[in-house]
């Protein structure tokens, strides 16, 4: 029995204790990680078909239309000769050259007007063997260099028709000029590229740093693209009941040894735990879990705790994980500071998507 159970005399309902994210320190190989760049549970049976797009918002609408039509121009395009390639790309025929101009699109946004979905709904459309695409977002892409090197980076994605980028953003310079230089030397290959992000490309970085360089490099990658501004409110909420208020710690407790792959943590160890994980690992962290049980959650101390439990938070999201938890409510996270910064989309983005979590795991209450 936990130190947390004992102390609140609780008795455990299922035979074994829950499980514990802070116990997790996951090794993930570099083969993984080029093997799961395909769209995340959530998004693995979305179509355009499946985009219900909002009726007062016509960019929504005109969005789907270029995404399609944009996808069935990859069906001729890097076709590579001689069947499935070897890992990191090695055997592959020379691809073939491609026009000039941009060779990518770029949806732009703010957070939940579907734009993951859009995105994942184009890597289903483009005609080509999942070997021949790659789905991941901005962070996961980084971790593959970090990983494999830049050169085998490229070699790997350098066969494919097309990449796409989730949740693109900028945290440091170094990313942006590696990333940069990564995407040039894979339009040059003849890659497509697709990306989303809640800033405009010309904007990525604004209100983080101002580095002369940093910014050149900015427009030099959004030469790449063709901008699809998404308009709209954030579909998760619209027409949802609010979210449920928190828990108390005995509720989250008797749910989490009630539930069959259920983590129980406090959360302020928690949030201690990942920095000693690298975000490359937090989708490895949450493997096999049927619901995250928090408790005693509290305001984020800092910027970079902060930043962790956003990737943390979009990665439970990717694979529906419910989230129960006692303590303050997911809105009152982030500091009045932290939401008018530099990183605010991001915060929203992970409130909306926790609120989400939410809502799933009271479900889970409601059925015990």
């Amino acid at each position: 029995m936990s130190s947390s159970t004992a102390a609140h005399g609780i008795s455990p309902i299922a035979d074994a204790a829950p499980l514990s994210l802070c116990a997790r320190e996951p090794h993930v190989p570099a083969d993984r990680l080029v093997a799961e760049m395909v769209p995340p549970p959530r998004f693995d049976s979305v179509r355009f078909s499946t985009y219900l797009p909002d009726p007062n918002q016509p960019s929504q609408i005109e969005a789907v239309k270029v995404l399609d039509g944009f996808a069935g121009g990859l069906g001729g395009a890097h076709a590579v000769a001689g069947g499935k390639r070897g890992f990191f790309g090695f055997g592959k025929a020379k691809a073939p050259k491609v026009p000039t101009g941009p060779r990518g699109v770029y949806l732009d946004g703010g957070y939940g007007v579907g734009k993951t979905h859009l995105l994942a709904s184009l890597w289903h459309a483009t005609p080509a063997e999942p070997g021949l695409k790659a789905f991941g977002t901005f962070v996961e892409l980084t971790n593959l260099v970090g990983a494999l090197g830049f050169q085998k980076t490229v070699q790997t994605l350098s066969g494919h028709r097309l990449l796409c980028i989730d949740e693109f953003e900028l945290d440091d310079p170094g990313d942006t000029v590696l990333v940069s230089s990564l995407l040039a030397k894979l339009v040059d290959a003849g890659v497509a590229l697709a990306a989303t992000s809640n800033t405009l490309p010309g904007k990525l970085g604004e209100g983080r740093f101002a580095a002369v360089d940093f910014l050149r490099e900015i427009q030099g990658l959004s030469a790449h693209f063709r901008t699809l501004r998404i308009d709209g409110e954030d579909y998760r909420h619209r027409g949802l009941p609010e979210a449920p208020a928190p828990y108390s710690e005995e509720q989250v407790t008797k749910t989490a040894y009630a539930t069959d792959g259920a983590s129980l943590d406090d959360f302020p160890q928690l949030l201690e735990h990942l920095a000693r994980v690298h975000p490359s690992r937090y989708g490895a962290l949450t493997d096999g879990l049927n619901a995250v049980c928090l408790t005693d959650v509290q305001p984020i101390p800092d910027q970079s705790t902060a930043l962790r439990l956003v990737v943390l938070a979009d990665r439970l999201y990717d694979r529906e994980v419910p989230v129960l938890a006692s303590g303050l409510p997911f809105d009152q996270l982030f500091s009045e500071e932290m939401l008018k910064g530099g990183y605010r989309k991001k915060y929203f983005r992970a409130i909306s998507r926790l609120t989400a979590l939410a809502r799933d795991g009271k479900g889970i209450i409601e059925s015990l």
